[in-house]
């Protein structure tokens, strides 16, 4: 037997439900939160200001950073996914040491590690390292290219200076540098126009931010326009965005490179 269910009646000259009303503020607010919590803690952009990458990275190159992919420091956290560690080769993001800003270099040295260079050839554990994405000058400057011997030729910045020379005293053994537990020994890819480990000391492994996943812009421009994002640039990319903007580097995947087979 069907059934049938009433419903009471509105009563006369009740007003009719009232809509929810959105909160926007609170909606906008949620909204800023993720965004916010998605470029800092999964990915943050970073520009390219400089030229000690080249050619692997591009002054002007707008990557993403993986702010997730290495596992972290704590005994427990680094259990909870499948996060793998820091490895020779790895195009690493960091916290520079002595000033408050992100750095871009490859990572040459790992704890444990012996390293040293001689005419300009990387020597890991005494076993000359396989580099094809370095890039040198002609020029010659003794510590640079035979490092740890002689002195640092030259560093502007007190802080990065006694960090090296911190380096030199405490990490030299028999002319090589051994790398402690929990640092790193980084190197731009244009090894001769670097600023690098040489002349600040190793990277802190709580100072790794990530690596870089991909470049999703690559403009043409000075590294004076990039660092400032003054008038100028703007004029800049406001006249030449597409003429200056090199579009074969568009969305282009970054690897680092774990292939080091000895000669």
């Amino acid at each position: 037997m069907a059934t049938t269910t009433t419903t009471k009646p509105a009563e006369a000259g009740s007003p009719p439900p009232k809509p929810v009303q959105r909160h926007s503020v609170a909606e906008w607010a949620i909204m800023i939160l993720v965004l916010l919590f998605g470029t800092t803690t999964i990915a943050q952009p970073f520009v390219i200001p400089t030229s000690s990458m080249h050619n692997t990275l591009l002054t002007g190159d707008h990557l993403i950073v993986d702010k997730l992919a290495y596992s972290p420091t704590d005994a427990i956290g680094k259990h909870l996914l499948p996060y793998q560690d820091v490895q020779r080769g790895d195009i690493i993001v960091f916290l520079h040491p002595t000033l408050n800003v992100n750095y871009v270099k490859r990572c040459i040295g790992m704890p444990g590690d012996h390293i040293k260079l001689v005419d300009k050839q990387v020597f890991i554990n005494g076993k000359p390292l396989v580099e094809p994405y370095v890039i040198h000058q002609e020029d010659a400057l003794f510590y640079r290219d035979n490092f740890p011997k002689g002195e640092p030729e030259y560093i502007e910045d007190p802080k990065m200076a006694a960090r090296a020379n911190q380096m030199l005293h405490d990490d030299i053994t028999n002319g090589e540098l051994v790398i402690p537990p929990g640092f790193y020994f980084a190197m731009g890819d244009n090894r001769d126009n670097s600023l690098d480990s040489r002349y600040w000391g190793l990277v802190p492994r709580d100072n790794i931010v990530g690596k870089p996943l991909l470049i999703f812009w690559s403009y043409n421009a000075s590294t004076e326009d990039l660092e400032n994002y003054n008038l100028h640039h703007l004029f800049d990319l406001a006249t030449h965005f597409f003429s200056k903007t090199r579009w074969n580097r568009t969305l282009k995947l970054i690897h680092g490179y774990h292939d080091y087979p000895q000669s």
